[in-house]
This record gives structure tokens, C-alpha cells and sequence, in this order.
């Protein structure tokens, strides 16, 4: 309505300033603004066509730093390009953009720009060109690009991972589990399993002489025959380590990255705790294809390796982290939600004596009958 108003002002001027004023210039003048309105929507319709858009990023940033967003517009054809309106969307774990960005492409086939986006908060973020326009040269009208937009990027944000402390019971608790798993181990007399065999979820019948605890319970009872885990040996006495990164679908995503971003630095406080100690471990977790992955840590310089790994995963809503035939000295689940929903996560452990949770915070509900630890400002492990 407003724009209405303004035209009608401007042309009720005219007829005034053409019939009462000047009647030669008043021509003049109402030629030209009946013209450049034309030639501005021609090369808004032009452009339109003729405009594509790629944008390019780094794809990891620390926290507290600024992501640098290269944007490039090119155009096809003679004829210039009119004003280009662009806007990015970024996810929460950056800072907000409101800013509407233009150009004009009148010599050279492309021009770039630069944006600073600021990096909040740890996590999984993303960057896109939410909506390109060709306007004309004065701006009245637009039309949307028919090109394709580009893709989104993902974009892990790195926090800084807390030094925890190993004097807390829930690193003990870990430590002593692995030395006894290790004593018992050696005792035994049967060589079964060949050290070429990696750490995984290959089975075999049941042969006689085999440890009955490398037998899979769970996966025997489905195939009414007993079977045994072809691990190697070492993964039997590893703690497994997984991280739950779940977001309820009506959690808002302003407050599920906050409890994201704690319990991947607590998880990851964790271990690099145990590597530094000598205590490998299984990391389970999601990646980046949306697959879950299992990787054996016995390396100190690999916890920051796997961080990028988990950062590059986009987190899905409603989805649990799964443990299907998991066994170990040990189970650590660091989860952002320990409701009674986890349960179907930890039913698939087979020994559930030997699991423990990590929440966000002594406020959490744990609605299991498994210990819940949380890290604290001092970096020390308190049982909840």
C-alpha cells in the first residue's frame, strides 16, 4: 500500500509541475520516468536467467572465532546484471544474519563478497543461501533466480574440550573394570581368536573350549545355536564409549545445542582422559553419512581426529545412538536426554550391570537404573 502511494504522489507531481510549472521539462520528465521503470524491469526479467550463486567455506571453526563465507555470483550473457539481493541462513550454533546483501554486475563475469559469520557454540552447523533475487536498477521490482541454489554446507564449530580430572570414581570405576577384564583375559588358556581380527560384530557357532563370556546372547536366542564374537582380544577389555546426541522434536534448537555442546565436551573430556592413562576404548558413534561407527582410540593425538568426525555429523531429531550386540568390561552412554527412552539403547547391552550414563548436568532426570554422572565446573565426574 505504501508503494502505491508513493507512485501516485510522484505522478500527481508531475502532472502539476507539466501542466502548471514547465510544460516542456514536465514532458521531458515524465518520458524518462516512464522509461527507466521499463529498462529497470528488463534487466531484472534478464537477470533472472542469466544469475548463478556458490558460496564456499572452511569447514570446521572454533568457537568463540568467525567463519569466513566467500560468496561469488556470475553472470551469462552481454548485458549487465541489475542489483542481486542475497540472503544466507545459518544454523544456531552461529550468530544471526539479517543482513541483506546486494550487488550489481555491470563489467567482468563474476564478483565475490565476503561474510563473517560469528561461531557461538560447539557443534554441527550449516550455512546457505536461503533466497537470491535480480532486481532492476531502481529497485521497484525483483524476480527470484531460476537457477539452482547451491547446496548447503555443513560446518562443526569446535569447543574446547575440558581437561578431566581422573581422580573422580566414574574414571576409576573404568580403569579397575579394564584391569580385571585384562587379568581375566590372560588366564585364559584357549588362544581362540586370531589377533587379525578387528573389533566388529563378526560371530561363528559355538565351539566346545570357547569363554562362555564371548558369547553372544542376544544374536543366539534369534538363531536358536549359541555364537561367539570374533573380536580380537584387546576389544574385550576395552570400555565402550558412546555419545547420544539426541533432539526431541519439540525441543527448540536453541537449547538442545547448548546440551549438545556439554556432552560432547564431556564425553570427549573423557577420552582423552583414558588415552592419556594407557586405556584404549571403543567410540561409538554416528557419522557423517548417517551411519553408526565403531572405532577403537589407543592414540592420544586421535580423540581430536574422531571430535572432527563427530562434529561433521548433522544431528537428526528422534534419533537414539544403538549398541546391537555390545559387549565390554564397560559401557559409558553420553546422552543428552537419559528419559526412560534411552532404555531401548541400553537393552541392547548385554551386560547392563556395567553401564553407566553421563548427563549434562545434576538437573537431568535419569529414568534408568544405570549410574548418571555429570561433569562439573571443576572438571571432576559427580555422580548424580
Amino acid at each position: 500500500m505504501g508503494t502505491i502511494l508513493s507512485i501516485l504522489s510522484v505522478i500527481v507531481v508531475l502532472l502539476v509541475f507539466t501542466f502548471f510549472i514547465d510544460g516542456d521539462i514536465g514532458i521531458v520528465i515524465i518520458a524518462f520516468m516512464v522509461f527507466a521503470p521499463l529498462v529497470s524491469l528488463f534487466f531484472a526479467w534478464y537477470g533472472r536467467k542469466r544469475t548463478i550463486v556458490t558460496f564456499d567455506c572452511d569447514g570446521f571453526v572454533k568457537k568463540g572465532s568467525k567463519l569466513n563465507v566467500n560468496v561469488t555470483v556470475e553472470k551469462t550473457g552481454f548485458f549487465p546484471l541489475g542489483i542481486i539481493e542475497i540472503q544466507l541462513a545459518v544454523s544456531e550454533v552461529f550468530g544471526s544474519i539479517d543482513k541483506l546483501y546486494k550487488l550489481s554486475l555491470i563489467k567482468g563475469d563474476s564478483k565475490s563478497f565476503s561474510v563473517e559469520i560469528d561461531a557461538n557454540t560447539g557443534g554441527n552447523g550449516e550455512i546457505a543461501v536461503k533466497s537470491v533475487r535480480s532486481c532492476g536498477f531502481l529497485g521497484f521490482l525483483g524476480f527470484k533466480i531460476q537457477s539452482q541454489l547451491p547446496q548447503s554446507k555443513s560446518v562443526g564449530v569446535i569447543p574446547e574440550i575440558p581437561d578431566a580430572k581422573t581422580s573422580s570414581k566414574l574414571f576409576r570405576s573404568i580403569a579397575d573394570s579394564v584391569m580385571t577384564s585384562d587379568e581375566e583375559e590372560n588366564n585364559d588358556s584357549s588362544q581362540l581368536f586370531s589377533a587379525n581380527t578387528t573389533p566388529g560384530y563378526e560371530h561363528r557357532e559355538y565351539e566346545a573350549g570357547d569363554p562362555l563370556k564371548r558369547v553372544n546372547w542376544k544374536l543366539s536366542a534369534k538363531k536358536n545355536q549359541m555364537m561367539v564374537r570374533l573380536d580380537e582380544a584387546a576389544a574385550a577389555i576395552q570400555p565402550v564409549i558412546a555419545i547420544d546426541l539426541y533432539r526431541p522434536k519439540q525441543e527448540a534448537a536453541e537449547k538442545a545445542i547448548l546440551r549438545e555442546e556439554r556432552i560432547i565436551c564431556s564425553v570427549f573430556g573423557l577420552v582423552s582422559a583414558l588415552i592419556k592413562n594407557g586405556i584404549a576404548c571403543t567410540f561409538v558413534y554416528y557419522g557423517a553419512d548417517g551411519k553408526i561407527v565403531a572405532e577403537s582410540v589407543d592414540n592420544p593425538e586421535y580423540p581430536q581426529q574422531l571430535l572432527l568426525k563427530v562434529l561433521a555429523s548433522r544431528v537428526e531429531r528422534d534419533r537414539r545412538i544403538k549398541l546391537d550386540y555390545t559387549s565390554a568390561c564397560a559401557c559409558v552412554i553420553a546422552s543428552t536426554d537419559c528419559s526412560a527412552s534411552i532404555n531401548s539403547v541400553i537393552s541392547d547391552f548385554e551386560d547392563k550391570e556395567a553401564v553407566s550414563l553421563i548427563g549434562v548436568s545434576a538437573r537431568d532426570k535419569n529414568e534408568t537404573k544405570c549410574k548418571m554422572w555429570y561433569l562439573d565446573g571443576d572438571n571432576n565426574f559427580k555422580l548424580v
